[in-house]
């Protein structure tokens, strides 16, 4: 039976705005991928990121590019072949997934042969501001046991710690995006690790993070611009001691799958994050998630509103998604 494939673009309002070291916004903006076979229908939703040359039109030119292979009932294997890894190729092979689960009548998490999924504990982001400012937010949020951190510039010495100090209790996850240098990230991660900073997150530019080789790491740091899919992965071998890794980066859960099995046998610590997205776009990630040293699947928690039905958000845990969401 042929599968029909449709795209649809879509923004979010989120709460407020959402600042990292690269600038701000105050949407989501994102392309949902639906693919029909008779009654049923499978979704999956990317997130464009600039960062990666992608837009909201690239990405739809993309996802529509595949249109012919899906009629024609290509795989999910055989689309990391014909489509990059990226936004587009999530949406695509997430899409696949869920209309498989639709025909068949079994679950992915089934499929996937891990057992029942849990519920997992997620970080949940501050957005990069003034010390105060964080303190504030951290404050507003220090009864979470995990808290994700955006940092990158002058003055994160004292962001770190006026939010250490206004949630004394939380895990903290540092995340740079890219925004520290060579001369200031040895003092960087020295006052991290007095903090008790479990993580640090892409401190440095992706390809210009060689000196991560030959300085002590007190506090893990972990890849994030810097790791995409498999190819490239066992150059950061003594680079980082963990990655994080994003399906709108890996082109899908397909892509994911592969690369957190690598990632173990490398001896990487995981991280299974996330674009600010809603809960169509966190329901893959949380199956992928289960057992991963460090979640960070908060975006519909960033969200003035989320997909209607959503994941369910209790605290910090989030649940695996039901069938009427995805999967």
């Amino acid at each position: 039976m042929n599968r029909v494939l449709s795209v649809a673009e879509e923004r979010f309002p989120i709460a407020g705005t959402f600042t990292i070291s690269r600038g701000s916004k105050t949407e989501a903006e994102i392309i949902t991928c639906t693919i029909a076979q008779g009654e049923n229908s499978g979704r999956g939703e990317c997130v464009p990121y600039k960062r990666y040359g992608e837009t909201m039109e690239s990405v739809r030119r993309q996802i529509e590019a595949a249109s012919a292979a899906v009629s024609a009932g290509i795989g999910r294997d055989a689309l990391l072949e014909v489509m990059k890894p990226g936004a587009a190729r999530n949406a695509v092979d997430c899409a696949l997934w869920d209309l498989e689960a639709k025909v068949s009548g079994v679950r992915v998490a089934e499929r996937l042969g891990a057992g029942t999924p849990t519920p997992l504990e997620t970080a949940f982001t501050l957005s990069l501001a003034s010390p105060d400012a964080m303190a504030a937010q951290a404050c507003e949020n220090a009864a979470r046991p995990l808290l994700k951190v955006k940092i990158g510039g002058e003055g994160d010495i004292a962001r770190i710690r006026a939010v250490r100090e206004a949630a004394p209790a939380s895990r903290l996850i540092l995340d740079a995006n890219e925004g520290w240098t060579d001369d200031n990230i040895r003092e960087n991660l020295a006052v991290a690790a007095q903090l008790g900073v479990a993580l640090v997150e892409q401190p440095l530019p992706a390809g210009k993070d060689a000196i991560l080789a030959s300085i002590a790491h007190p506090v893990p740091v972990c890849a994030d611009e810097s790791v995409h899919d498999v190819d490239g992965l066992e150059a950061l071998v003594g680079l980082y001691d963990a990655i994080n890794i994003k399906l709108d980066k890996t082109g899908g859960l397909t892509a994911a799958l592969l690369l957190h099995e690598r990632a173990r046998e490398l001896g990487f610590s995981i991280m299974v994050g996330c674009m600010v997205g809603t809960s169509l776009a966190m329901a893959p990630a949380v199956l992928l998630a289960q057992g991963a040293d460090f979640v960070d699947l908060d975006g519909p928690l960033l969200l003035a509103r989320d997909r209607t039905p959503g994941l369910t958000y209790r605290g910090s845990l989030v649940w695996p998604p039901e069938p009427e969401l995805w999967g």
